[in-house]
């Protein structure tokens, strides 16, 4: 089985992609999903603005298609930065950029819980199939640490791990991470 996937994200895809090896389920990435009109994320939730991609971006694939929504709420600020991940120190803003203002905003702060979340939804042909939960539970560190990974993964502490996600390679993140649940529960809908 094909699913076409719509993003860009060369992370995500990797990380899809680890996901499904050796299960029957190909994923590909939308073909010339950069010229394609942009979905609009305007959604107040993860599910929300996943079940806008899908929809939208499903309409140009040639198979079933999911889109995810995903991103880091840390409870010291009020479930922030939430939607707004990648969008987090502005449009177009690079990981380091939204990890220095991560930073900023939670100095001096000493209870630094928070969570990755994802939400994948699957559609075809503009028709929602279902959407699928994941979330992992860590907290902040001060600074950095790992060059793995991408987005906030050097500074998100796993306890488990007794490490950050930028310290752990792509398939022990996967096997625990938000995006890995996720995935899981939607290829297994399709079992």
């Amino acid at each position: 089985m094909i699913l076409y996937c719509a993003t860009t994200n060369r992370g995500k895809l990797r990380e899809f992609a680890l996901a499904a090896a050796g299960g029957g389920v190909e994923i590909r990435p939308l073909e010339n999903l950069d010229q394609l009109p942009e979905a609009v994320e305007d959604g107040e939730t993860f599910e929300a603005n996943a079940i806008k991609k899908a929809l939208h971006y499903s309409r140009y694939a040639p198979g079933p298609l999911f889109a995810d929504d995903s991103g880091l709420e840390v409870d010291a600020l009020g479930g922030a930065p939430g939607v707004l991940s990648a969008r987090f120190a502005g449009a177009g803003a690079s990981d380091d950029a939204n990890n220095r203002l991560l930073l900023e905003k939670l100095a001096g702060v000493s209870g630094r819980s928070a969570r990755f979340v994802s939400v994948i939804a699957l559609a075809d042909a503009g028709a929602l199939i279902g959407t699928f939960h994941g979330a992992v539970e860590g907290r902040i560190l001060d600074a950095p640490r790992g060059a793995g990974g991408f987005g906030y993964d050097p500074l998100f502490y796993y306890p488990p791990y007794d490490c950050t996600f930028g310290e752990v390679d792509g398939e022990r993140k996967f096997a625990v991470s938000h995006r890995g649940e996720a995935l899981r529960a939607m290829l297994r809908s399709l079992a």
